[in-house]
């Protein structure tokens, strides 16, 4: 048997694996965990090789890569697997899908029954983990696997229809277990406790460290030829695949040509001896028919020696044309080795496009976010300016108001002013000719007023026309001062009596009328007058 190199391998399995991408919904999250546990397969399958031929010995159980492959591969077993209702209790388990390969493969039916002999296993799980790991060593893995999965009518018993094992990624997983059976593994199952083990992935034996990869920055062209070459590097890996898989083919029918030419060269060899016992019983027996059947038996004897000799050049031109073909492979597997390379190095280089792909596409959304919180921001202004724009003609049209409000109210108050000096005159000419009528006095005389204080007047001094009391002086034409004073004029502070503060006018300092004496009662309507605004 030959065997693979890394490269190869990885090269192999690098053509095994179609678009399955494309096979899937990215908006399913069942097809999201079948690609997941695919690309979990592949990665785990893959570092299993490459870590396998690289230690160049037997795999045992404690070998980390093999632990974690078991791993994955239970996990893929256990994806969509119905739950059924037992006397027990409910029950999900693979192990009733893989008793099926014993119906479907006679020569399966060793490890079925090497599995049901182990002393301690005592579940089904217990016992699936023990089939793998048989057939694994058994190199029949892959086989076994493709065997049940191309009867989905027998697996959709045991599956969901959206389960691994039922769609494209199962078969693709079967696929790669191919290049499993480059590896050489001695598991010892008797002092394993595979019912209660915990199948848990280690990841951080498949994550590559970032730290290594490319910084440099590339435009959009350069990731387009990268896409090209990679495409173009994978179909050239599908060809490879293709020209190994059919020079495998003629290695195994030459090495049958070579077991069938074997065997009759064994048998004429073979026969060769029993013509020469033959020869030498029949020497003994009788010379004289010897020497009569000589000539015959030296005859036949040359041809045998002739179909020997042909024998033997062709078996030297079968062996030489064995070495070319063997040379041919190291060539090709040389030329593998080199594209597995170039193919990683485009990989690499993919990946540090990615990332700077992703760092400018969370440099765009932060940029955003903060053109969303400037457009906020600037509609509470614009929210602000119309409110404060609400106020100020809200204000401007009060203060017009005011202003109209008041001159109306001077007006009226400069009429009524002006009506009152005439009935005050009217008045002054009434009284002074009823008073000089009373004393026989000629009009125009000064009257003289009782000391004794009329009625609604308690003055306790002479008055006379007017009379105030301002910030302690006398203003106005009076002359003495009122002894009843208790209140203040709004307007000069005067003290005055409540006769004195009958009037009431809005002042500037306080916008509701206050009482007022009849001085600054005057002056302001004089002064209201000039300036009605």
């Amino acid at each position: 048997t030959w065997r693979l190199l890394p490269g190869s391998v990885a090269s192999l399995i690098s053509c095994l694996l179609p678009s399955v991408i494309s096979l899937s919904d990215p908006k399913d999250p069942i097809a999201i965990e079948r690609l997941n546990l695919m690309n979990m397969a592949k990665l785990s399958i893959k570092g299993l090789i490459e870590s396998a031929l690289n230690l160049g010995r037997t795999l045992d159980s404690d070998y980390a890569p093999l632990q974690q492959f078991f791993v994955v591969m239970e996990h893929c077993l256990k994806h969509g697997l119905k739950t059924k209702k037992t006397f027990l209790g409910q029950n999900k388990s693979f192990w009733g899908a893989l008793e099926l390969v014993e119906k479907l493969t006679p020569e399966a039916g060793e490890i079925t029954a090497s599995v049901k002999d182990l002393p301690g296993l005592k579940t089904p799980l217990g016992r699936g983990r023990a089939w793998l790991r048989l057939a694994l060593m058994q190199k029949k893995l892959s086989d076994y696997m493709k065997t049940i999965i191309n009867r989905k009518d027998l697996l959709s018993e045991f599956y969901e229809a959206n389960a691994l094992m039922m769609e494209e990624e199962g078969a693709v997983i079967a696929g790669l277990l191919v290049g499993l059976n480059v590896i050489d593994a001695n598991l010892c199952m008797k002092g394993e406790d595979l019912d209660s083990q915990v199948g848990v992935i280690d990841f951080s034996m498949y994550l590559k460290d970032s730290g290594n990869s490319s910084k440099s920055t590339e435009g959009d062209g350069q990731i387009t030829a990268i896409l090209d070459q990679k495409n173009y590097v994978e179909e050239l890996n599908r060809h490879l695949s293709a020209s190994v898989n059919n020079l495998q083919a003629k290695v195994d029918v030459l090495e049958k040509s070579n077991t069938k030419l074997t065997e009759e060269l064994a048998v004429a060899n073979n026969r060769i001896i029993t013509l020469q016992e033959d020869v030498e019983r029949v020497k003994e027996e009788s010379s004289y028919q010897m020497e009569s059947n000589r000539k015959d038996v030296e005859k036949e004897l040359e041809v045998q020696i002739g179909m020997k000799q042909e024998m033997e050049l062709s078996m030297k031109m079968l062996e030489k044309d064995v070495c070319e073909k063997q040379d041919a492979l190291v060539e090709l597997r040389t030329q593998m080795e080199d594209i597995r390379t170039f193919n990683q190095q485009l990989t690499h280089k993919a990946q540090s496009s990615e990332a700077s792909s992703k760092q400018k596409g969370d440099i765009i959304t932060g940029l955003e976010d903060k053109i969303n919180q400037m457009a906020g921001t600037v509609k509470q202004l614009e929210s602000r300016s119309k409110q404060a724009q609400r106020e100020r003609d809200l204000a401007q049209e009060a203060n017009r108001l005011f202003k109209q409000e008041f001159g109306d109210k001077i007006e009226s108050l400069q009429t009524e002013v002006e009506h009152l000096r005439k009935q005050r005159y009217k008045l002054d000419l009434e009284l002074r000719r009823e008073r000089a009528r009373k004393s026989d006095q000629p009009f125009g005389t000064q009257p003289t007023v009782p000391s004794v204080p009329q009625k609604g007047r308690p003055h306790t001094e002479q008055a006379v026309t007017r009379h105030s009391l301002v910030r302690g002086k006398f203003i106005g034409h009076g002359i003495t001062i009122c002894t009843l004073a208790t209140k203040r004029c709004k307007n000069c502070s005067g003290v005055f009596c409540e006769s004195c503060l009958t009037n009431e006018l809005p002042l500037p300092s306080s916008i509701l009328p206050e009482n007022v004496c009849d001085t600054c009662y005057f002056l302001l309507l004089q002064q209201y007058a000039s300036s009605p605004t």
